[in-house]
């Protein structure tokens, strides 16, 4: 088995989360801790990002939370390997619930990018997307190319849920692009732009 296979993929991180965010509405999003949050504020800072700074394997369960408390809003979850692989419990929870506006993509690079880039258990072919199926989400996928990718996009955005792709992104080091550091603010924020300027005192 290449290790290093994932250093060769075609898709990069920056243009996946662009592709996935553009004319985006109002879809409520959430980035996985590390490279997914800076992935999605580089796309486009919004009220409507959820950008995490820490609660690595929390992204798929604040997704959830967000589907089902607004359940006329898609949400998306844009998170890593890592991340999904701490929080893969929350599958079963998301597939029982089976909030039918809720998607998630990892971006899998087979890395642990905020710890120094080891391997994650997807670069010995751990099936991520297998075990959403196994859970009960009723749309799974798997994305390793271009075609694949431009397929996924409007099932990713429109299909009923939950929905779990696992998408393969190469392997890189890319510059930060920082979402505000601020977890208050950034709970504040979309709490506003959910409900009101009332919905903070």
């Amino acid at each position: 088995m290449d290790r290093n296979r994932a250093e060769n993929y075609p898709l990069r991180r920056r243009d996946v989360a662009a592709r996935l965010l553009a004319d985006r509405g109002d879809m409520l999003v959430v980035g996985g801790l590390g490279a997914p949050a800076w992935d999605i504020t580089a796309a486009g800072d919004s009220p409507l990002n959820f950008p995490l700074w820490g609660a690595m394997g929390g992204a798929a369960a604040i997704g959830l939370g967000l589907a089902l408390a607004r359940p006329e809003r898609r949400v998306l979850v844009l998170t890593g390997d890592g991340d999904m692989l701490m929080g893969v419990g929350s599958l079963a929870t998301i597939a029982a619930q089976r909030p039918a506006n809720l998607a998630i993509v990892v971006q899998d690079n087979e890395r642990y990018g905020e710890t120094g880039m080891q391997t994650t258990h997807t670069a010995h072919d751990v099936d991520l997307a297998g075990m959403a199926a196994a859970a009960g989400f009723p749309v799974t996928g798997r994305v390793a190319d271009e075609a694949e990718f431009a397929a996924a996009i409007p099932v990713i955005r429109a299909a009923p849920g939950p929905v779990f792709y696992n998408v393969k992104i190469r392997a890189e080091m890319l510059d930060f692009v920082m979402p505000p550091k601020d977890g208050a603010h950034l709970k504040d924020r979309m709490r506003i732009a959910l409900l009101g300027p009332d919905a903070v005192v």
